[in-house]
C-alpha cells in the first residue's frame, strides 16, 4: 500500500487531501480524487504509473515526481538491468574446487603467543607442548623510504691517466630519487590511472617521502626518453603480428582535441595521441604491407589498408539497437533488420559449432551465409536506414565474416575495445595532458607497462633491471630478449 498526498495542481499548489493508492484504492477514494478536478487525476495516474514501473523494474519515463520542473526531468532514463536477468546462481557451481590464497613462502618475523591466564574463569594454567600456527601478512607499521648514503672512491687509472669512479645504478645520474620511487610512481600515474596528488599522498604521507608534481613530471619525461626505444620496437612487433586490433577515442592536448588511439596484439600494445583522427596515423602505425588481419569498428580511416579485415558486428547489431530507439524505424526498416540481425547470429552460432561439424557441411553453411548476406545487399529498401546499412554492408561485405574461415580471428573488437578501456578511466581522473610531450610521455609509458603486462612480466620490477642495465652500460637491453630471458 502506497499513501502520499494528492495535490491538485491549480495555481496555489494546496494539498486537498489524503488518500492511499495502490490496490487498496477504493470505489469511494477514487470518486474523491475525480471530485478534486482534472489535475488530481493526472497526479493520481502518474503516481499509479511510477508505482508499476518500481514493482516490475521498468524503464518509464513519466515515473517522475509531476510537481519537478521539465528542466530537472531528464531527456533519457536508462533501463534498470537485473544482473541476474536469466536466473542464474552468481558464484561456482556446487562441488567446484575451492581456491584460497597461497601459503606463504617467507616469514619474515616470528612472534609467540602464551596466555597468562584463563580469559573464562581467570585461573592459573598449565603449560602444555600444543600448539598451532598462524600466517598473518601486512605492512609493517613504520613503513618510510629508505634514505641510502653512497660513499664512492674515486681511484686514478695510471693507463688512461684519469679519475675513475664505480657506476651507481640505483638512480638516474643527477638525480636523488632511485629507481624504485620512479618506477612505481610512473606505473601508479600511467597504468593505473593514480592521479599526480593521490601520487604525492602516498608518498609524502604514508611513505613519508616529500617530494612535489613538477619534480616527479620531469623525472617521467626522462624516463621517457630512455624506454622509447622499447616504443619502437613494440611498433616493430605491431607489423608482424596475425591478428591486430584497433580503436580510438577522444583526448584532450592543453585543451585542443586529440585522438588516442590503440593498436593490440596478444603480445604488445601499442598507444599514440595525435591531432588527427584519419588514414595518416593508420599508415603510420600499420604499413601498407602489413599481411595479418585487422580487427575494428566501421571508422573510413581503417579503409585504406589493404590488409585482410574483420569488421566488428557487436558494433552492427549496437546500430541497429539506436536505429530502433532514436531514429526512423518506419516501412521496412522492421523487415531489414530481422534478417540482418538473424544472419548475423547464425554466422556466430556456425562458427562456435566449427569443431562439431564435418569440414564440407561447415564451408556449405558459410557459403550460404554469403548468399544471405548478398540478398540483404541487391533488395531494394525504401526506409532510408536500411538504405544506409545496406551500403555499409556491401562496401564491407568481403570483411564481414573472416572470422568463419580464420580461428584466430574474433566476430568483435572487444579485445580492442577492452585494451583501451585503461586509457578511458585514466582520462577521467587526470584530465588528459597539458603539453605534445607529455602526451608523448603517456603513449610510450602506457604502451610499456601494457604490453610487460600482456606478456605475464612484472612491469614495475622488469622495468626497474632495464633501468640499472642502461645506467651501468648506456643502452638499454632488447625488450623481445630481456623479456624472455625473464620469463
Amino acid at each position: 500500500m502506497y499513501s502520499f498526498s494528492v495535490m491538485k495542481l491549480n495555481a496555489e499548489q494546496n494539498v486537498t487531501d489524503k488518500l492511499s493508492l495502490g490496490p487498496s484504492l477504493t470505489k469511494q477514494q477514487a470518486e474523491q480524487i475525480y471530485e478534486q478536478g482534472k489535475e488530481a487525476v493526472i497526479f493520481a495516474l502518474l503516481k499509479q504509473a511510477q508505482m508499476l514501473a518500481e514493482k516490475n523494474n521498468l524503464p518509464v519515463a513519466i515515473a517522475t515526481d509531476p510537481s519537478t520542473p521539465s528542466s530537472q526531468k531528464p531527456v533519457f532514463v536508462k533501463p534498470n538491468k537485473n544482473d541476474n536477468k536469466r536466473g542464474k546462481k552468481l558464484g561456482r557451481k556446487k562441488g567446484h574446487k575451492g581456491s584460497r590464497r597461497q601459503r606463504p613462502q617467507r616469514i619474515d618475523r616470528t612472534v609467540e603467543h602464551r596466555a597468562d591466564s584463563c580469559p573464562d574463569c581467570g585461573g592459573k594454567l598449565k603449560k602444555c607442548s600444543g600448539t598451532r600456527q598462524r600466517m598473518i601478512e601486512d605492512i609493517p607499521e613504520a613503513v618510510r623510504v629508505e634514505t641510502v648514503k653512497h660513499i664512492i672512491h674515486r681511484d686514478w687509472c695510471p693507463n688512461c691517466r684519469k679519475a675513475v669512479e664505480p657506476v651507481i645504478t640505483e638512480a638516474l645520474p643527477n638525480s636523488s630519487i632511485g629507481n624504485g620511487i620512479l618506477v612505481l610512481s610512473a606505473w601508479l600515474h600511467y597504468a593505473l590511472g593514480n592521479t599526480i596528488s593521490q601520487i604525492l599522498a602516498v608518498f609524502n604521507f604514508h611513505l613519508q617521502f616529500k617530494m612535489s608534481a613538477g619534480g616527479l613530471v620531469q623525472m617521467w619525461h626522462r624516463l621517457t626518453d630512455i624506454f622509447f626505444a622499447w616504443y619502437e620496437e613494440i611498433m616493430e612487433n605491431i607489423q608482424k603480428a596475425g591478428v591486430l586490433h584497433g580503436d580510438e577515442t577522444g583526448w584532450r592536448v592543453n585543451g585542443k582535441t586529440h585522438w588516442l588511439w590503440c593498436f593490440t596484439s596478444k603480445t604488445a600494445t601499442i598507444f599514440t595521441i595525435e591531432r588527427s583522427r584519419g588514414r595518416p596515423v593508420v599508415l603510420k602505425f600499420i604499413k601498407e604491407c602489413f599481411d595479418g588481419v585487422l580487427v575494428s569498428d566501421f571508422w573510413y580511416a581503417y579503409n585504406v589498408l589493404t590488409c585482410a579485415k574483420q569488421k566488428c558486428l557487436v558494433h552492427l547489431l549496437r546500430e541497429l539497437e539506436r536505429v530502433w530507439k532514436y531514429k526512423d524505424s518506419s516501412g521496412d526498416w522492421a523487415k531489414f533488420s530481422k534478417k540482418l540481425k538473424r544472419l548475423i547470429r547464425d554466422a556466430i552460432r556456425l562458427r562456435k559449432r566449427r569443431d562439431e561439424l564435418d569440414e564440407t557441411i561447415y564451408q556449405h553453411r558459410c557459403k550460404r551465409i554469403e548468399k544471405r548476406l548478398q540478398l540483404i545487399i541487391k533488395n531494394e529498401w525504401s526506409n532510408k536506414e536500411a538504405k544506409r546499412l545496406s551500403k555499409r554492408l556491401k562496401r564491407h561485405q568481403d570483411e564481414l565474416f573472416i572470422f568463419l574461415s580464420n580461428p584466430d580471428v574474433p566476430f568483435d573488437n572487444n579485445f580492442g575495445e577492452r585494451s583501451i578501456r585503461g586509457a578511458v578511466i585514466m582520462r577521467k581522473n587526470s584530465f588528459n595532458n597539458r603539453s605534445q610531450k607529455g602526451a608523448m610521455t603517456q603513449s610510450v609509458l602506457m604502451s610499456v607497462f601494457f604490453t610487460l603486462k600482456q606478456r605475464g612480466l612484472n612491469p614495475v620490477d622488469t622495468v626497474k633491471k632495464a633501468l640499472q642495465i642502461y645506467i651501468r652500460t648506456g643502452r638499454l637491453p632488447k625488450l623481445a630478449e630481456f623479456s624472455a630471458s625473464l620469463g
